[in-house]
């Protein structure tokens, strides 16, 4: 299996405000703030015959982070506009197949201080790669970026625009030849990696950082602790250093797009992946229906 790679869109057509607009051209003008500040937030959606995946949950985070920043979408624009023109824009783009749909929304023209401060949106959809759609049988090589850290404020939970720290580590492994790097929090200790959440498993007791260490509150990461925690398995959020991790049995990422993903390296550390493969089988297959 070839490594993941960052998912490009590629699409014919882009969903600007409802208005289907033809790729490459511009809608967006010098002056927006979503240019100048990276004003606004995302949301990456999995769409698997029709539906959207986790639809529930990306929508909550998407509105609690518009309140956090002060963004207001028109009344119009609701979940459920929202949703039809996702279904829209890969209808649109003859998606049948499983689609990665990027939504973003992003504050318009004009200072900080006016209010309300009305954002927009922009959808794009994208036929996902086979290789997110099953296990990865060849784990991923991971690494540490330790250049820029994350901070563990009230907003490092949200999926924003300004996504400079997750850029320059996605590079840092880039240049290496690795899959993905952990970031770090301002207090040297492991965040997530730079499209994922981070989970490790040690004496058969899942880990995953809490969300006051600083990381995304990742819409897959909240599903399973909640599914873990149903079927019984020991799951805990616990801060953990880099070389806490390098103790652990077995490490895997988590988002939207791929479930789950078994990391097989971390530096010169090689981790198992016997209970990733049945977490895997039990959670996210059936999540997909498959």
């Amino acid at each position: 299996m070839m490594p993941l790679k960052k998912i490009t869109c590629m699409s014919a057509y882009f969903n600007y405000n409802g208005n289907m607009i033809k790729e490459g051209i511009p809608v967006i003008s010098a002056d927006s703030r979503a240019f100048r500040y990276g004003d606004g937030l995302f949301e990456t959606m999995k769409v698997v015959n029709g539906r959207i995946m986790l639809s529930a949950f990306h929508f909550d985070r998407l509105f609690s982070g518009l309140s956090v920043l002060g963004l207001e979408l028109p009344d119009a624009f609701d979940r459920d506009f929202l949703e039809q023109e996702i279904i829209k824009t890969c209808s649109v783009n003859l998606i049948s197949a499983p689609a990665r749909v990027r939504l973003t929304v992003f504050g318009g023209d004009g200072g900080w201080r006016e209010m309300p401060r009305m954002a927009g949106f922009i959808i794009q959809a994208a036929a996902l790669p086979s290789a997110y759609l099953d296990f990865n049988e060849n784990g991923l090589k991971t690494g540490i970026y330790r250049l820029g850290a994350k901070s563990a404020d009230g907003l490092a939970n949200l999926k924003s625009n300004n996504y400079l720290l997750y850029g320059l580590a996605a590079n840092h492994a880039a240049r290496r030849q690795l899959d993905d790097c952990l970031a770090l929090n301002g207090s040297g200790r492991v965040c997530e990696a730079t499209i994922a959440n981070v989970f490790w498993i040690k004496d058969e007791i899942i880990y995953t950082p809490p969300l006051s260490e600083g990381c995304v509150a990742g819409v897959m990461r909240r599903r399973l602790l909640q599914e873990f925690a149903a079927a019984g398995y020991e799951a805990r959020e616990k801060a953990i250093l880099p070389e806490q991790l390098l103790e652990a049995d077995e490490l895997f990422f988590t988002n939207a797009l791929y479930g789950m993903r078994w990391v097989g390296a971390l530096d010169d550390k090689r981790y198992d992946n016997r209970q990733i493969v049945r977490l895997y089988d039990r959670f996210i297959r059936r999540m997909d229906g498959r």
